[in-house]
């Protein structure tokens, strides 16, 4: 019997070593939470950064409160950058943008003042919570 359970260990060790890192790999799937707009460059540019070092990693942005501020037409950092195109470039790269509809409500701002790229949410906390529990995404706070 010990014999039996040595040659399936064996076995075993064999296999794993045998198969491709890649097949153990999970998917990257992470969260960036935004609810300040006044770091929203650097948060962009963490996007970047982050797909520059993981290209294949699924990021979603979900703002809420003054975080969506960034996402709304005609906006403008601190030094009057526009934020549309940075946008629009990791748009391009299939990052996703969400922007809270209960924000909108509450501070009263039109659904089509909000860049196409993004999308509204009925909540973005509820958002959040959704993709951390159902679709396992990580959660980053920049």
């Amino acid at each position: 019997m010990q014999l039996f359970r040595t040659m399936a260990a064996v076995m075993m060790v064999a296999a794993v070593a045998s198969t491709p890192a890649s097949a153990f790999a999970r998917e990257e799937k992470v969260v960036y939470h935004v609810t300040d707009s006044s770091n929203a460059m650097g948060v962009l540019g963490n996007v970047r950064n982050h797909l520059n070092a993981s290209p294949k990693a699924k990021i979603v942005v979900v703002t809420h409160g003054p975080g969506i501020d960034f996402l709304l037409e005609d906006a403008k950092d601190k030094n009057g950058n526009p934020y549309d195109a940075v946008v629009q470039e990791l748009s391009n790269r299939n990052v996703k943008f969400r922007v809270c509809n209960n924000t909108l409500e509450a501070r009263k701002i039109d659904r089509k003042h909000v860049l196409p790229e993004a999308t509204v949410v009925p909540s973005g906390v509820a958002e959040v919570a959704r993709l951390q529990t159902q679709e396992e995404y990580a959660y980053i706070k920049p």
